[in-house]
């Protein structure tokens, strides 16, 4: 064998190098290309690459762009109470009915409260007999005046009503509405006037005496309080809403003060959301809101802003006169004190949809954001709102 035969390797680079077989140490350019091939590693990057976005997203977006899944519909709750005792003579809704607004609800029993009316007049007769009025004249005048107040004072509590929900939501009340109401209200007042006008007159014709005389001022106030309590023996919708805990039958024996029903009106309502202490700061009434509601999934509606809490129940305060309680608890990190901020609906969508005390996702966006969390925001939403299809 010559020489060349005994160096065949050499000089050959794609040969082989017998110093590598046989569990020879690799170079260290083969040791950072395994490493960089090893899954492990590899998915242990990505991981920790991850968290990392979603912490300093987490951070960031707890500031200026909150998102929250402690938050439920709430809205106003009126019982229907009646101001008159007697028996139940119609119900004329059933449970979980929607009513619109001047609807009879309950009627209690009238003849009662028509027999008050017709005593109220004949005591009003005897009194201007007994000072020598004109009994006829007089009665007509106090009964039209009594009757023109009666309506007056329900014009001026309907007026009231629609102006207080327009104020809270001018949404849910619509001007011409409004007008209607002013509109009626000083029509009453012109009837009032006018009846008041008319019993001046008839006085006049009696004499002295025929108003200012005690029994008769007496006589008329008696008739006006029978015609308001035969008026309330029909119990009237407030607005549009619907009807629950409804546990009366006729024949149910109505006691005045006491509630028959209640009462959930569908023209306001809105989102209470429970937000973490450090995600207020920024937060400010008229920002923008998306709102996933539990009972649509995949939906997303629109918010905004109207109010947030300044004030919680403090869990460590004590009666008057006693001694402040103390928690006990103790830990690395406390709990999180959540303070209520209050969003309105903006989408007409959502009608029908806000049943109270469900169950709701809400994202909001502050000024104080940008596009980047924005986004993140917008996508996170959606995603909450697809995955309560299963949740």
């Amino acid at each position: 064998m010559n020489d060349e035969e005994k160096k065949p390797h050499d000089g050959d680079p794609s040969r082989p190098d017998p110093d590598m077989d046989n569990g020879a140490p690799q170079t260290r350019a083969a040791q950072e290309q395994t490493g960089r091939d090893d899954p492990v590693r590899r998915y242990t990057r990505i991981v920790l690459v991850v968290a990392a976005f979603v912490f300093v997203w987490y951070v960031a977006a707890d500031r200026v762009a909150p998102w929250t899944d402690q938050a439920r519909v709430d809205g106003c709750v009126v019982p229907i109470t009646p101001k008159v005792s007697g028996k139940v003579k119609q119900v004329n809704v059933v449970q979980d009915q929607v009513v619109e607004a001047g609807e009879v609800l309950v009627e209690i029993e009238p003849r009662e409260y028509e027999l008050a009316v017709q005593r109220a007049e004949a005591a009003l007769e005897i009194a201007g007999q007994e000072t020598g009025a004109d009994t006829a004249s007089v009665s007509a005048a106090e009964a039209a005046l009594a009757e023109s107040r009666a309506k007056l004072l329900r014009t001026r509590q309907d007026l009231e009503r629609i102006e207080s929900i327009f104020a809270e939501d001018p949404g849910a009340v619509s001007a011409a509405s409004l007008d209607t109401a002013r509109a009626t209200r000083d029509s009453a007042l012109a009837r009032e006037a006018n009846a008041l006008a008319e019993l001046k007159r008839a006085n006049e014709q009696l004499g002295q005496g025929g108003e200012d005389n005690p029994r008769v001022r007496d006589a008329v106030a008696a008739l006006e309080q029978a015609r308001i309590d035969l008026a309330d023996t029909r119990l009237y919708a407030p607005t549009r809403g619907g009807i629950t805990n409804l546990e009366v039958e006729v024949g149910h024996y109505a006691g005045e003060g006491t509630p028959l029903m209640t009462f959930v009106s569908a023209s306001r309502s809105w989102v209470e959301a429970y937000l973490r202490e450090n995600s207020l700061a920024n937060i400010q009434a008229g920002d923008r809101v998306d709102i996933v509601l539990d009972v649509v999934p995949g939906k997303v509606f629109k918010g905004t802003v109207l109010s947030k809490g300044y004030a919680v129940q403090k869990p460590t305060s004590g009666e008057v006169g006693g001694l402040v309680r103390v928690q006990g608890d103790s830990g690395w990190l406390r709990d999180a004190q959540r303070f209520p901020v209050v969003i309105g609906f903006d989408d007409p969508r959502v009608a029908g949809y806000r049943y109270l005390g469900g169950q709701a996702d809400v994202q909001i966006y502050t000024q104080q954001s940008n596009v980047v969390l924005n986004a993140l925001g917008w996508l996170w939403i959606r995603l909450m709102s697809w995955l309560s299809y299963v949740y």
